[in-house]
């Protein structure tokens, strides 16, 4: 398995971000490791900008308004 380096630095404007730094080569090669360029993937990201353009999107600030 090939190692990744990554470097995770704490912002100090905003502290409840992070930043994350990796190498572009590298995060090819995860991305392709978790099927990111798979044709359904790509497909199903298509689908999702034509919805967005649409306006079928609903903004959401937290996972728990889904179930409201």
């Amino acid at each position: 398995m090939a190692s990744l380096t990554v470097t995770v630095k704490p912002q100090q404007k905003r502290p409840r971000k992070i930043l994350v730094e990796m190498d572009a080569d590298k995060f090819e090669r995860l991305a392709s490791s978790l099927g990111l360029f798979s044709k359904e993937f790509l497909s199903s990201l298509e689908k999702a900008e034509k919805d967005c353009r649409a306006g079928k999107v609903k903004k959401i600030k937290s996972l728990r308004d889904l179930r409201k």
